[in-house]
């Protein structure tokens, strides 16, 4: 059972001394009716059979590629990555965490800005083990379409990442050149 799982990770990994952000590997399938596997086992198969992908491999891979997935398949114990530009897993922290900047609403950047946030303030990136979630088909949202239709909304998205990575450097210093270095050479 999932939230068994979660429940046991976090005291496993003592959650509550340490800032840690545990990462739940996304996939997603293209089919609107989907018998969701019962166990890692049996995701693996249905991904190795191309039922099941790796979450936006087809339209944004970086954004997962940090979770590592090639290690993921045979991993027993949560492990460690690093923090990469653009990166937005879905994940479990303590409530005390940092918030969502709430700049950021609407489609885009509120889960990169966040994960950034948890690594600047030294959160640890572990991914988990034996949980996974999977992304079902759907409309797309009203938010993605103004982002892909209208350039004034990705200019205002560009204005306010400017303001968050300047927000950055005030609260974190030198620490934090290395999120607008990763910025500028993308």
């Amino acid at each position: 059972h999932p939230s068994y799982y979660h429940r046991n990770s976090i005291q496993q990994l003592e959650l509550s001394q340490r800032k840690a952000a545990l990462i739940v590997p996304a996939f997603e399938t293209l089919h609107y009716r989907l018998t969701f596997p019962k166990s890692k086992a049996e995701l693996l198969s249905m991904l190795d059979m191309g039922s099941l992908y790796t979450f936006r491999y087809h339209v944004w891979p970086k954004g997962h590629a940090p979770t590592d997935y090639a290690k993921w398949r045979t991993a027993t114990v949560p492990y460690r990555v690093a923090w990469q530009p653009d990166f937005e897993p879905y994940v479990v922290v303590r409530r005390d965490c940092p918030r969502y900047d709430q700049r950021f609403v609407g489609f885009g950047w509120n889960k990169v800005s966040h994960i950034m946030e948890l690594d600047a303030q030294e959160y640890e990136l572990l991914v988990l083990p034996n949980a996974f979630m999977i992304h079902m088909p759907h409309a797309p949202s009203f938010d993605i379409s103004k982002f892909r239709l209208s350039a004034g909304y990705r200019g205002c998205l560009q204005t306010l990442r400017e303001e968050f990575h300047q927000d950055l450097s005030r609260r974190y210093g030198a620490a934090a050149l290395k999120y607008l270095t990763a910025e500028r050479s993308l």
